[in-house]
């Protein structure tokens, strides 16, 4: 894994916005995960420049139409109470002409959001705060590897959808429920697996010669016992890796970067 010349990761910022958007469709995209259209003229100007960007859904409140969104106040996001519930998750497929953003929701758990995003009403408003900033990838890397769990679903199927033609995609995804497996198709070169443990799945990866990039995102105890695993192997380095916990058992509301990149 090399990072001669340039750095593989830059980092760039978005000006803070917070949006009110409607509820416009729902799709069941397998048992586990629903697909939600978001729209309204207030996404106009909504950018999501990198794979695993995530915006913070700001549910809707009982007894308003509209949510509160947070506002900047001294350099931070505030939000006047009554506080809304806001949980992190990723822009999938957006379109800048028809003002719409479509955003995957893994139904397995119990959560407000997962609840939400089963049984709301279409037309209903939500608020959309963010991305406030952007992963972005050199273009001259020739692999890559994304593991994860199924909060990093919609990541990875964004980003294989970016991919081009002549890299190499390595995947591994570790789900609970085999009927979510989903045909995913890349223009990159994809050695795609199923696997019941991402430990396992990485500890038979090898480390491949030129640029390339480790991506991971899932529970925060197993990507915190991942990150390791990776960076003992020979040719790892964590300039070129992000290793990101989107969730902690028994913690709610939980993103975290585990470890630097770039």
């Amino acid at each position: 894994m090399s990072t001669e010349e340039k750095n593989v990761i830059q980092r760039v910022r978005h000006p803070f916005r917070a949006r009110h958007v409607q509820l416009l469709a729902r799709e069941s995209v397998s048992p586990g995960f629903a697909r939600l259209t978001l729209g309204g003229p207030e996404l106009h100007g909504f950018l999501s420049a990198g794979f695993d960007d995530h915006v913070k859904l700001v549910l809707p409140q009982a007894g308003q139409e509209k949510p509160n969104l947070p506002v900047m106040v001294d350099g931070r996001p505030h939000v006047q109470e009554p506080r809304p519930v806001m949980r992190d998750y990723t822009p999938l497929y957006f379109d800048p002409a028809g003002r719409t953003l479509q955003m995957d929701f893994a139904l397995h758990g119990t959560g407000p959001a997962a609840e939400w995003a089963r049984g709301a009403p279409i037309g209903q408003w939500l608020g959309l705060a963010g991305p406030r900033g952007s992963m972005l990838l050199s273009d001259d890397l020739q692999w890559h590897w994304l593991l994860g769990d199924e909060t990093a679903v919609p990541a990875i199927e964004r980003r294989l959808a970016e991919l081009p033609s002549g890299t190499h995609a390595v995947v591994r995804v570790c789900l609970s429920d085999r009927a979510d497996r989903r045909a995913w198709r890349s223009a990159a070169d994809l050695d795609l697996q199923w696997v019941d443990s991402l430990a396992e799945a990485a500890d038979a990866l090898e480390i491949p010669q030129g640029p390339g990039f480790i991506w991971a995102a899932g529970e925060h105890r197993v990507m915190a016992a991942l990150r390791k695993q990776l960076l003992a192997k020979p040719g790892a380095d964590p300039r070129c890796m992000r290793i990101a916990s989107y969730w902690k058992q028994g913690a709610a509301g939980h993103h975290e970067e585990i470890g630097a990149g770039g």
